[in-house]
This record gives C-alpha cells, sequence and structure tokens, in this order.
C-alpha cells in the first residue's frame, strides 16, 4: 500500500465545491442519450462539470461503446473487451447533435484496441454525419492513441476535424504508472504528425494535476507539447472517481493554476484553459475560436511577409472558414 493509501484522505478544499444545476435541459440531455442509446464522457468519467454543461446544452459525445480495452488508473470508464461494433452510433450522435441545435461539438471514444484501426473509420463517419445535419457546427475530436497506428490517425485527419484533441494526461515521469498502454513520446508523435498532415488544424492536449507531478516536470512537459507545435492546452485536478483508482496526492491551488496559465501562454499556447474543475472539454467553443483565430493570423502575416496572398485551408466546416475569414481580416 502506497503511503498515500495509508494517510488519511485529502479534505476537499472549498474552491472544488460544485453547485448542482438540474434543470429541464439537464434533464431532456439526459433523457435523449438513453433513447439514442449514446454515452457520454461526461457521465462515464463522472465530469464534475455535467451540471453546469447539460443545462447549457453542451455535451461530449462518447462513441465505439462504453467499454474501454484499457485500465487506466485515472479513469472512471469501464474496461473490458468489447462485443460488437455499432456501424449506425455516427448517424444517432449527429441526430443528437441536430436536437441539441449544437455549434460545437465534441467526440471522444473508448479506447478500442481490439479493432484494427482502433475505431479511426467511426471518427470520421461521425465527423461527416454531423456535417451534412449541422454544417456550421465546428466538430473537435478527442482521440485515442490508435497505438501508434498513423494511417488510422490519417483517417481522422482527412475528416477534417476542426480541433484535432488527443491528452497526454500527465508528465513523462508518471505516465507509465497513470496510463495503460499508452505511450509519452507516442503521444507527442501522434500530436506531431497530426499538424504534419493538416497543419491548418489546431492541436490540443490536457495534464491533469495532483497525482504526484512537480512544477519543473510540468513545465517540461508544456515544453515538450510546444516541440510538436500543439496549439491548445487544458491543465485541471485530477478527482479520484473511486477509492480503487489512483489517490489524490496533493489539491493545486487556484493561484498556481493561474501561475500555469501564464507560464503557457509564455510558452506559445494560443489558449490555455487552467483552474481545478477545468477538463479537456471544458469551454471548448472559446479553445477553437482563440486558436483558429490566431493560426489566421499567422497565416496572413507570413503571406504578407512573403509578399503573397493566403487562404485559410479549410477544415470543413463553415464556421472554420468564416473565422479565418473574419480573423484574416482583421
Amino acid at each position: 500500500m502506497s503511503e498515500r493509501n495509508k494517510r488519511e484522505k485529502l479534505p476537499k478544499p472549498d474552491w472544488l465545491r460544485i453547485k448542482l444545476t438540474t434543470d429541464g435541459n439537464y434533464a431532456e440531455i439526459k433523457n435523449m442519450m438513453r433513447n439514442k442509446t449514446l454515452h457520454t464522457v461526461c457521465e462515464e468519467a463522472r465530469c464534475p462539470n455535467i451540471y453546469e454543461c447539460w443545462s447549457n446544452r453542451t455535451a461530449t459525445f462518447m462513441i465505439l461503446g462504453d467499454i474501454c480495452t484499457r485500465a487506466c488508473r485515472f479513469c472512471a470508464v469501464k474496461t473490458g473487451m468489447p462485443t460488437e461494433l455499432d456501424l449506425q452510433e455516427p448517424e444517432r450522435v449527429a441526430e443528437a447533435a441536430e436536437q441539441m441545435g449544437l455549434m460545437h461539438c465534441v467526440v471522444t471514444s473508448v479506447a478500442r484496441d481490439d479493432l484494427a484501426d482502433g475505431g479511426a473509420s467511426i471518427f470520421a463517419a461521425t465527423i461527416t454525419a454531423i456535417r451534412k445535419r449541422l454544417p456550421f457546427c465546428r466538430v473537435e475530436v478527442l482521440i485515442p492513441d490508435f497505438m501508434g497506428n498513423w494511417d488510422a490517425l490519417q483517417v481522422v485527419m482527412d475528416a477534417n476535424p476542426d480541433i484535432l484533441n488527443h491528452n497526454i494526461e500527465t508528465v513523462e515521469r508518471l505516465s507509465d504508472r497513470v496510463r495503460a498502454k499508452a505511450k509519452y513520446k507516442r503521444s507527442l508523435e501522434l500530436l506531431k504528425r497530426a499538424k504534419e498532415m493538416k497543419p491548418k488544424i489546431p492541436t490540443k492536449s490536457s495534464i491533469m494535476l495532483g497525482v504526484g507531478e512537480q512544477y519543473e516536470e510540468i513545465l517540461q512537459a508544456m515544453d515538450d507539447l510546444r516541440a510538436v507545435d500543439c496549439n491548445i492546452l487544458t491543465l485541471g485536478q485530477y478527482l479520484q472517481p473511486t477509492p480503487k483508482h489512483l489517490p489524490i496526492e496533493r489539491y493545486v491551488h487556484p493561484d498556481e493554476f493561474a501561475q500555469l496559465k501564464a507560464e503557457g501562454k509564455n510558452r506559445g499556447f494560443r489558449h490555455v484553459e487552467s483552474g481545478p474543475l477545468v477538463r479537456s472539454s471544458y469551454h471548448a467553443h472559446e479553445q477553437t475560436d482563440s486558436a483558429h483565430a490566431a493560426i489566421a493570423a499567422d497565416t496572413a502575416d507570413q503571406a504578407e511577409a512573403e509578399g503573397t496572398g493566403y487562404g485559410l485551408e479549410s477544415s470543413g466546416s463553415c464556421a472554420s472558414a468564416a473565422a479565418g475569414a473574419l480573423a484574416g481580416a482583421n
């Protein structure tokens, strides 16, 4: 038993108290998810922001079922061997997004190491289905590492998501302890290759704090992400979902989150979302706006310096193209 397990459980600080808001929107979204047999990471991962987000008609869809082939020590999602692949799931996700009237849709998944492509084709089909019903909706995907299958990554990138998100989750020293099967350097390689495949599509990653990392290690992880041109960073507090999961080593004070946000901005991240209750998809639409505008501005500056015209590479949605044009005009 670890020293942390031997010690008395850390008391939860006041800044982590959550106000429960279960209004009509919350109930409507919950019923819709059940009726369409869809899953959300909001529920499966026990996200602390579920009440706020669902009340604001925002949800992160979790595709490829609700059973993960990995058993990461921080994650509450069920683990085991999935038994089937639902080829109709992309259309049901698109229907739900249309019913919610979403302008920004986040799609993630369990890890499906049992599939040859890790589920990449279903990600691509989901992006396409959402765009067909909601052409002005931005689509962000939070993908697994596909076990380093870069052809699978290409399938996702060719579907032109507006944001490509893949989380490193923690610092390099703790990665093997915290994450099952995933590798720190492989995650960085995925982000690097995604940017090489589609330079104009912003990339994003997340780090959870409170699992034993040191401050300097957090800064090094930031540097590692910037070295592969990752554009967006989110930082949040790890919360132990059950006694069987990793213990919380410390609660990070909001002032430290604010300091880390400044460190991230100084390193060139286009958007940094940092706070105790921040999760990867929290305020996702604002992150997307910031990153697309910054990349468009960089493209314009480079073109002006070279004395040439420029055009923002479309990521597939009208909203992205409009945002890029506006940023260029400004």
